[in-house]
């Protein structure tokens, strides 16, 4: 997922101040990734956490993750939309 002009758009973000914008979005790209990170985690093995540690190719980590973790699409899905939920329940706050 993109987290750009459109997503903050998508948001109801687009009144957000510009000095602001870029730093959100970072913001939003660091936690989703804590986030799909800490989920995806819990279902591997000490083992294999260092083994995807290791990898470094991006469609090696698919693949890897298709194999060991075969439900991380929608883990990522789910997080992805309970993080837009979470924006849209604070947007007069963001904005």
């Amino acid at each position: 997922m993109q987290f750009d002009e459109q997503f903050l758009q998508e948001m109801g973000l687009a009144a957000m101040p510009a000095d602001k914008k870029q730093a959100f979005l970072k913001y939003i790209q660091e936690e989703l990734e804590i986030r799909i990170g800490e989920r995806i985690g819990r279902g591997l093995t000490d083992v294999q956490l260092n083994e995807f540690d290791m990898i470094t190719d991006q469609a090696e980590a698919t693949k890897w993750l298709e194999k060991n973790r075969p439900d991380y699409r929608e883990i990522v899905e789910r997080t992805i939309e309970e993080l837009k939920s979470e924006i849209r329940a604070n947007l007069s706050k963001l904005i």
